[in-house]
């Protein structure tokens, strides 16, 4: 290639979730919880769950197809594949493996990539790693495509309403609808135990809730002071000085554990904004929060007056800039990997086509442990490409309505079935494959030798 490809960026979107769900406030009342305590305590009203049909090769199998056959995309048009996923059912054996057997017809074997791992954080890298590809010396030419997947579980108890489970897939190329901003990525990474999974017989976490509030919010701390350093540099026009803050993002969108932590996340932005300016700016661009001058960040990660203040006072930004995106985070939970991506799936799905041209969004990744990036991308005119783009990803509203509620008490059943043969061998899986959503891949059975076989529901 002789010149930098221009516009690389998502040229495609697809999203799938699980085809049956339970009702968090039916689950507040058979855990015996105080009412509101999972619906307004965490924003949630809906949570997705996989039975034991599906697992992590069936999701992203699923999406994957659907991506291909709904854009009329050729197998033999990919030259890269990477999964993003915290979901492991083997210490060896790639998911995006699994996912060759998709190419099988195409005869196409030459695609790179394999598998990225970092809890939440593993899609934003596989994508960073798609983009980097299409722009490199590598690149022959063709598509690269990122796929997310995750299911998100937890053990009885307080952690359990903030699971979820979901996979999309992007693809990634030039003169793309979405564009990813050049040169302005900013990115935090610590060592921390806030989130992770030591057992590998079990698909429970091991969570330190507290710590894992503040490694995101200090997380995001450092990403946005970075990101605005590096974007005041990049956009500034000629000469003339160009501060990055909030109001340079038309949409800002964050990973998604609870869709309250997201609304306090957006507070904590103008929190940011709010430090940075001089003292006599703070009367006029922050009027009512004059007593918070001598805040400091490290100091305020559970300071209830700092985050209620703040919350109050940038509640129509969050209206305008963010609560759009939380759609799908609401109805079906914490997707991990996915979960970022869900969020602009539902922006995308929110913002009327007329509304999406030449905004800028901004995007905050977080997985524990912790890796951390903030970046940005522009949405380029409201043309062909960012119709078909957006049509395709216009059905997530009716495809969550077409999902079936269950029962807290059959969705505990599940996940005591989940639990109690995440690795046996042997196996067949006792739910119906009649409840999943037409074209879903499932497990079929997983045979002495651990290996596992799929079968697909029709379209």
């Amino acid at each position: 290639m002789t010149s930098w490809p221009a516009d690389v960026g998502i040229c495609a979107l697809e999203l799938i979730v699980p085809s049956q769900y339970v009702d968090q406030a039916e689950l507040e009342s058979h855990d015996g919880v105080p009412p509101g305590k999972y619906t307004i305590g965490l924003g949630q009203s809906k949570m997705g769950f996989c039975t034991d049909r599906e697992d992590i090769n069936s999701l992203c199998m699923t999406v994957v197809s659907k991506l291909m056959e709904r854009h009329k995309v050729d197998f033999c048009n990919i030259g890269r594949l990477e999964v993003g996923t915290e979901t492991i059912v083997d210490k060896s054996k790639s998911v995006k493996s699994v996912l060759m057997q998709l190419f099988t017809d195409s005869g196409n074997y030459d695609v790179e990539g394999v598998d990225t791992t970092n809890a939440c954080y593993g899609g934003t890298s596989a994508l960073f790693n798609a983009v980097s590809w299409v722009e490199s010396s590598a690149w022959d030419g063709r598509y690269a495509l990122v796929v997310a997947g995750d299911i998100a579980v937890y053990a009885k108890g307080n952690a359990r309403p903030t699971g979820g489970a979901g996979a999309i897939a992007m693809l990634i190329g030039p003169n793309a609808p979405l564009v990813f901003d050049r040169g302005v990525r900013a990115t935090y990474m610590a060592h921390a135990y806030d989130f992770y999974k030591p057992d590998l017989s079990s698909e429970y976490p091991t969570v330190d809730g507290k710590l894992s509030i503040q490694c995101y919010l200090n997380a995001l701390d450092n990403c946005y002071q970075l990101y605005c350093k590096k974007a005041s540099k990049v956009f500034q026009n000629n000469s003339t000085k160009y501060k990055v803050e909030l109001r340079h993002f038309d949409a800002v969108l964050f990973h998604s554990p609870y869709c309250k932590l997201v609304q306090k996340s957006l507070a904590r932005l103008v929190l940011n904004d709010y430090v940075n300016v001089s003292e006599g700016e703070v009367a006029s661009r922050f009027p009512g929060l004059e007593q918070f001058k001598d805040v400091k960040l490290e100091e305020t990660y559970f300071d209830r007056d700092v985050e209620k203040a703040f919350m109050t006072f940038s509640k129509d930004d969050f209206e305008k800039k963010t609560k759009a995106s939380l759609l799908i985070a609401s109805q079906v939970g914490n997707m991990y990997t996915p979960s970022l991506y869900g969020g602009l799936v539902s922006l995308l799905a929110s913002w009327p086509l007329a509304d999406l041209s030449g905004k800028r969004v901004g995007l905050f990744s977080y997985g524990s442990g912790l890796a951390s990036s903030m970046f940005s991308l522009r949405v380029t005119g409201d043309g062909p490409a960012l119709q078909k783009l957006v049509s395709g990803v216009s059905g997530v509203t009716e495809m969550l309505g077409a999902r079936k509620a269950v029962s807290p008490a059959q969705f505990s059943e599940m996940m005591e079935l989940r639990e109690k043969n995440h690795h046996q061998a042997p196996y067949t899986p006792r739910s119906s494959p009649d409840t999943l959503f037409p074209g879903t891949w499932y497990l079929d059975h997983v045979d002495d030798k651990h290996r596992r076989f799929y079968k697909r529901t029709a379209s």
